[in-house]
Parts: structure tokens; C-alpha cells; sequence
């Protein structure tokens, strides 16, 4: 039986996590991504598909080429922030599903499905960034997700020459809670949700 995490690992994960747009001027260590990505995979995907892609910007080289495809109101803090991971998915996940699922044929699911294939990668890809966003703070990092940026350009610039396509970026570092504004309203249980 798995035990109740303790009450502070809930404050880390949720009650004190905020997103983030000012950031620390600290390193992201690559062994840090790593462990990230390690622990990512490790999170349910149907069929075990694992369709995301991640590219962690990191270098003022990379920067500049994610740039131009940033929203105005994302830009200078995507520059800022110690990494921006783009998450994408891959087109072609079921082609290792031969690997990652081997006990039944999944492969041929999806074979000559794109409709399937596309909702399937874009569905798991996207568990797979919620994913990242929680491993990130569960490892100490701060994170900033966003849209606002040119899908098409992001994807010509870093996925060029692959069916991968990006879904949604992600700033990563050490926050400056400074900046922070007041948490904004959430729900009450009774306006999203039933136990029937």
C-alpha cells in the first residue's frame, strides 16, 4: 500500500507552487533535465506510447532561434529564464510501440489512423507535459508554462525533419518570488465536479 505523501510535499507540488515569470539567475544543471525527463517517463501514457518530444532551450544560441516566435508578452521572460523546454509530440510514436508496449501488436492500432494517431500523440503528449511540470517542482524547480507563440515557426527551427509538433513551452529555473502576484481564484468543488 502507498502511503499519503507528507503535508509538505503537498505545499512543494501544489499549495505554494505558482507560475512563474521572473527568474533567479541560477544554472539548470543538464544532470537536473535529465533526471527530470527520467522521471517524466515513469508517468502513465495509454499503451505506454510515450509521444512527447522535449527540446530544453538552454544556450543564448537556442534562445535567440525560439525568440522570434514568442509572443511579445512571453518573450523577455522566456529570455530571462534559465531553460525554456518546448513539448512537442511525435506523429510516429506508434512505431515504438513494438519496444514500449511488446505484448500485443499496438502498432497496428494506429497504423494508417493519422485521426487516431493524432488525438492519441496530442492527448499523452500533453499528460506527459503535465507531468514534467510536476516532476520539475517535486525536484525544486519553478516552472512558467504558456502558449503564446508560433507553433509553425517553433516546429521549423527545432523540429525540422521530424513529424514532431510542438504543443506548448515551458519555462524552468529558480523563480523570484518578488514578482509574484496574489494567486488568482480557483473553483469550488461543486462548480467542476460530481461523485455520483
Amino acid at each position: 500500500m502507498t502511503d499519503r505523501l507528507p503535508d509538505g510535499s503537498f505545499a512543494q507540488l501544489f499549495h505554494e507552487a505558482r507560475t512563474h515569470n521572473a527568474w533567479q539567475d541560477r544554472d539548470v544543471p543538464d544532470a537536473l533535465l535529465r533526471e527530470l525527463v527520467s522521471l517524466v517517463l515513469l508517468g502513465p501514457t495509454s499503451a505506454n506510447c510515450s509521444p512527447a518530444r522535449f527540446v530544453f532551450v538552454k544556450s543564448p544560441e537556442a534562445k535567440e532561434r525560439l525568440k522570434p516566435f514568442l509572443s511579445d508578452g512571453n518573450r523577455e521572460k522566456t529570455m530571462q529564464a534559465p531553460v525554456c523546454a518546448i513539448i512537442g509530440h511525435d506523429l510516429e510514436f506508434h512505431e515504438h510501440l513494438p519496444k514500449l508496449f511488446p505484448h500485443t501488436d499496438a502498432k497496428s492500432w494506429f497504423t494508417g489512423k493519422p485521426e487516431k494517431i493524432a488525438e492519441t500523440a496530442f492527448r499523452n503528449g500533453t499528460l506527459q507535459g503535465a507531468y514534467l511540470i510536476m516532476a520539475a517542482r517535486a525536484l525544486g524547480l519553478d516552472c512558467g508554462p504558456m502558449s503564446g507563440f508560433d507553433p509553425a515557426g517553433v516546429d521549423a527551427a527545432f523540429f525540422d525533419g521530424t513529424n514532431v509538433k510542438s504543443n506548448f513551452l515551458c519555462n524552468l529555473g529558480y523563480g523570484d518570488s518578488s514578482a509574484l502576484r496574489p494567486r488568482s481564484p480557483r473553483f469550488d468543488f461543486d462548480q467542476v465536479a460530481r461523485i455520483l
